[in-house]
């Protein structure tokens, strides 16, 4: 799998969780609490289900330092691998 192609799973797994972003655009560099406003909650949610859907485990201590959607994509990615 590409990354490209985990980051488009991965924005329709953000989509599904909060739906009210759909059509936004998400870059690498987009700031995940602050540029989309989903909030704490939320997060953990999209984590969650990202988790489950790749298969992967992302340890509670490094969601703390995911602060945009290409630090999630890495993160998922580098479990994938």
């Amino acid at each position: 799998m590409t990354r490209e192609e985990l980051a488009a799973g991965i924005k329709e797994t953000i989509y599904e969780c909060v739906p009210e972003l759909e059509g936004t655009e998400l870059a690498d560099d987009t700031v995940i609490n602050t540029d989309t406003a989903i909030d704490s909650m939320g997060f953990t949610l999209v984590i969650c289900r990202l988790e489950a859907k790749y298969d992967v485990r992302i340890p509670n201590r490094q969601w703390q330092k995911l602060s945009t959607f290409g630090d999630v994509v890495d993160a998922i990615g580098s479990r994938i691998a």
